[in-house]
């Protein structure tokens, strides 16, 4: 991105952020509920103070410590607000406060040209207040003693009154300076104007701005003078009010296209596109971060002036020790996320915290990241619904930060899972590849180290810190897991590490790899059931809600039902090919001599291998991973496995096949090309009823030759060839007869389906 594209993105941003302040104070006045627009981030000069104690700042007692957060929480107690004294003014004020959030939301979501002229509406009501206040302030000072005792300044100036000139020297600089000012600020008013231009116009604007200075010249009544600025100002809000007027029927249309424009996408292309288009162009994330950043930072502030003016008495900064820096961390993130804009923005400040954290072991590893699987945009979904579902916003100031931090350390541990999925591949890799690069490896294991360390200090801290709970229990489930996956992913790899430099097959390596997943895989299911009993401990007797229902039924779906019936497929999978391997015969020495040739799979030697019905060798595991995936001899696709067919079902097949020849000899036979050899009654029908008919390739049937169609790669008849090839023979391995490419097919036409027993499919 370049530079000017980059100034237009902050900017965007810049003007973006302004609505988003309007919405959190409605949200901290709950729509007008509350009597105060919470903005207590400074009601610390009294006894809430909690820099003020009876030994001086810095040796805060725990219980002040303890009972200051719910003193000074933002949360708003709806029974104890004051209502208005009628319901009319009550509705009134909750419509208004509605109006102003509905009108903030329809300001940031417009776009950027569109923001610039709203804000230039909003630059010329503050220049008219900026130059009110001016005016008023001007006022006020020359009408206090001592220079309210001069005689009016344009009286000395015609009088030529040198004694009344000098004596009112402040005077005329203050009036000067106010002079300076309001000329300044009509002439800013001419440029931020969007309403209708007129040169006479503007020379009135201007004029309105002066005429409070040009009015302390003249002999007037106090009651005239202090009326003079308001009636300077009319003028330009009249202006500005006609501007909005003139542009009101276009807003309108502006707001009407733009719910047309969501309509349309979301029928033609659905919401998330919707969402995701709004989402890049708005630039969200940004806009969330610097608000939640500024307001922060605000907040901040204020409580550092507090400490430096505790007990009436300026103190420096470096005064600051463990305690007040506990004390100001924990007033920042407690109200730091008390309405929902402001979840939402330190949301953003997690997503963008976790990004960074998982590029930085990104650099470890030396690998990169799928950005639609993010650690920022999984670590943000997560946080934001925690807090939902735990009801972060309403709970008092010290639930509230217990809350969040209980909180942190889920999220914690989402993300040390989160890790152990970006270093498992690489250990894989690195062990099957034979990389010979050791930083690598020292790379991958230091991470495992950390994965396996950093979950077992957190259980010890909180194990000796906090007594049980669901909460703990949850958090010390999800730290077993980790360390469980990635012991198994070490121990994995070091065995895939020794077969890679073993000269001879390991033909047990398989069931070594599956014995320690299938560990790993129960232990995380039992602790998937352990958190669901959990959850539902915690939803039916501390606290409920529709968010965490639908979470623990997600959690049972994905993490339960679909894990154990994943899990009883790979076994029920693993169990009919090691039977069907059982099944065929085990290839003697002499034999695996005689064949002297690899495994056509794995292309390893073969030092113990079974023999399929076509006369194939393979490794017993390699094949068991075939069958995993089909029946059929991985070289030729002759089946592997047969089954009886149950007699009912074998006599409706031949039944069926039957009637189909019944139709196929009604119809005739098809029309011959010429010079083909014609089929009459001398041609003898194939066997339909037969389940397999052995056919050898070049074998001639009434008239056709028997070829291999590559396409489907099945046993098909066509016309002879001229000159067809005479067969040659040669001797096979175990003494049976062989030849050029006589290798047996099943000709399917007409037949039934053939059903394997043991799991029950075609």
């Amino acid at each position: 991105m370049n530079l000017p594209a980059q100034a237009l993105s902050i900017l965007d941003t810049a003007l973006r952020v302004p609505p988003l302040f309007v919405m959190d104070e409605i949200l901290k006045s709950c729509f007008g509920f509350s009597n105060n627009i919470h903005a207590r981030y400074s009601s610390f000069f009294v006894d809430e103070n909690p820099f003020l104690n009876d030994e001086g700042f810095g040796h805060l007692q725990s219980e002040e410590l303890k009972h200051w957060p719910a003193d000074n929480d933002t949360t708003v107690e709806l029974e104890d607000y004051p209502m208005f004294s009628t319901i009319a003014l009550t509705l009134a004020k909750i419509l208004m406060f509605i109006l102003v959030y509905l009108l903030a939301t329809v300001v940031f979501l417009l776009s950027s040209q569109r923001l610039v002229q709203v804000y230039l509406v909003v630059g010329s009501v503050v220049v008219v207040v900026v130059g009110y206040q001016l005016n008023v302030a001007t006022l006020l000072y020359l009408a206090s003693p001592p220079h309210c005792d001069n005689p009016p300044l344009l009286y000395s100036l015609l009088s030529l009154n040198t004694t009344a000139i000098q004596g009112s020297g402040t005077t005329i600089t203050t009036l000067g300076a106010n002079y300076l000012c309001q000329g300044g600020l009509g002439y800013l008013f001419t440029l931020l104007h969007s309403g209708p231009t007129h040169p006479l116009l503007y020379r009135l604007l201007i004029l309105s701005f002066l005429t409070p200075s040009f009015s302390l010249l003249l002999p007037l009544p106090d009651a005239v003078l202090s009326a003079v600025p308001l009636f300077a100002a009319l003028l330009p809000l009249a202006t500005v009010k006609y501007g909005v007027a003139y542009r009101a029927a276009a807003g309108c249309r502006v707001v009407a296209g733009g719910y047309q424009y969501a309509r349309t996408v979301m029928r033609e292309f659905g919401l998330h596109s919707l969402l995701e288009s709004e989402w890049v162009r708005l630039n969200v994330p940004n806009v969330l971060r610097t608000f939640w950043l500024v307001r922060t930072s605000n907040h901040v502030t204020v409580l550092l002036g507090d400490f430096m003016h505790a007990r009436g008495e300026r103190q420096s900064l470096w005064e600051l020790d463990a305690a007040a820096l506990y004390v100001i961390f924990k007033a920042v993130m407690t109200q730091g996320c008390e309405t929902a804009v402001a979840l939402l923005g330190m949301t953003s400040v997690v997503s963008y915290a976790s990004h960074y954290v998982s590029v930085a072991f990104q650099m470890v590893l030396l690998t990169s990241e799928d950005d639609d699987r993010s650690m920022g945009t999984v670590c943000a979904i997560l946080f934001f619904i925690l807090a939902e579902q735990s009801g972060l916003t309403v709970m008092e100031g010290e639930k509230r930060f217990v809350r969040l931090c209980r909180n942190f350390c889920l999220l914690f541990t989402a993300m040390l899972h989160f890790i152990h999925n970006m270093v498992n591949p690489v250990l894989m890799s690195l062990s099957a590849s034979r990389n010979p690069a050791l930083y690598r490896h020292a790379r991958a294991l230091l991470v495992c180290c950390l994965l396996v360390l950093l979950p077992a200090a957190l259980l010890y801290l909180l194990w000796s810190c906090y007594p049980l709970s669901t909460w703990l229990l949850a958090v010390s489930a999800f730290s077993v897991q980790v360390v469980v996956k990635t012991l198994v992913s070490v121990l994995i790899y070091a065995l895939f590490l020794v077969d890679a430099y073993r000269a001879a097959f390991w033909e047990r390596l398989d069931d070594y790899v599956y014995y320690i997943r299938a560990f790993g895989n129960s232990v995380e299911f039992v602790f998937g059931i352990l958190l669901f009993f959990n959850g539902a401990w915690i939803y039916l007797f501390e606290s409920g809600g529709s968010i965490r229902a639908f979470m623990m039924c997600i959690h049972a779906y994905f993490n339960i039902w679909c894990e154990a019936r994943n899990g009883w497929t790979v076994f029920m999978k693993r169990r009919t090919a090691v039977n069907k391997i059982n099944s065929l015969p085990e290839a003697s020495a002499l034999q695996l001599q005689r064949h002297d040739d690899v495994c056509a799979i794995c292309f390893q030697a073969l030092h113990s291998a079974r023999i399929t019905r076509c006369s194939h060798y393979f490794h017993s595991v390699c094949l068991r991973k075939w069958l995993y995936v089909q029946d059929s001899c991985p070289l030729c696709h002759e089946t592997l496995y047969k089954v009886e067919v149950p007699e009912d079902q074998q006599q409706q097949q031949q039944g069926g096949q039957e009637e189909g020849m019944g139709n196929i000899v009604a119809d005739g036979p098809p029309a011959q090309a010429p010079g083909e050899p014609q089929l009459g009654e001398e041609v003898n029908p194939p066997v339909w009823g037969q389940q397999d008919i052995d056919l050898i390739l070049g074998e001639n049937m009434a008239g056709r030759q028997v070829v291999v169609d590559q396409e489907v790669g099945e046993a098909v008849l066509q016309s002879p060839p001229l000159d067809p090839p005479a067969p040659t023979s040669q001797e096979g391995p175990g003494g049976d007869t062989q030849h050029d490419n006589n290798r047996m097919f099943n000709l399917r036409l007409r037949r039934g389906h053939m059903i394997d027993q043991d799991i029950g499919q075609q």
